[in-house]
């Protein structure tokens, strides 16, 4: 059956067909540029922020690496410091070794008298631990001294809980030709207060030399 619509309107209606089904493939062709257009915005920003992280990376690292250095070189520094004050302990306790030794040389030069055989230097001090040390020097300064052979005396005097006390260390022996340096630590009984130490050099039972010092 034939259509009853003339050619003239079936044209008109084919060009509107045609027409609009135009207008939607433009349009969809300007919707998929749109589309295209963000994707390579969203890629170009993606690359951008990677860029910057990479960056801040690189920096934190740089930054790790100099904070690193710094504790390193303040560890070092700690290192050297400790180094130094033990040196300077060393050099202190061999400075006052040194003037001991010095002390105990100057003592070694002969007086102009010429004595014999003499206690030429006492020293005693009393310790916090409740002990007392004491050093003795005996010389013969004269040259081609005889050898000598005895003994050597220490009688501590002081206080005892409010009573006079005294106590005689054991004689040690001596021997010498030149001169002698001897020391050694006494126990204290609990309490005890020691006021003079007296050393005395024994030949059999004469006393060859004596020194008293008085303790603070």
């Amino acid at each position: 059956m034939r259509s009853a619509l003339p050619w003239p309107v079936r044209w008109l209606v084919l060009a509107v067909v045609l027409g609009f089904c135009a207008a939607v493939a433009l349009w969809a062709f300007e919707f998929g540029r749109s589309i295209a257009g963000l994707e390579a915005g969203s890629r170009e920003e993606l690359v951008r922020l990677r860029a910057e992280v990479a960056q801040l990376r690189e920096q934190a690292q740089q930054q790790q690496t100099v904070a690193n250095t710094a504790q390193s070189i303040l560890t070092a520094e700690r290192t050297t410091s400790e180094v130094l004050k033990g040196q300077l302990r060393q050099l202190e306790a061999e400075n006052r070794a040194l003037r001991e030794d010095l002390g105990f040389f100057e003592k070694l030069i002969p007086s102009a008298r010429g004595e014999g055989l003499a206690i030429r230097s006492l020293q005693a001090e009393r310790l916090a631990d409740g002990q007392l040390r004491w050093q003795v020097l005996v010389m013969q300064p004269q040259r081609n001294a005889p050898e000598f052979n005895g003994r050597i005396e220490l009688q501590l005097q002081g206080v005892l809980e409010g009573q006079p006390w005294s106590h005689t260390v054991p004689a040690q022996a001596l021997q010498l030709r030149q001169y002698r340096r001897l020391e050694g630590l006494q126990a204290l009984p609990a309490g005890a207060v020691v006021k003079t130490v007296t050393a005395r050099v024994l030949d059999g039972t004469a006393v060859r030399s004596t020194q008293t010092t008085a303790l603070d």
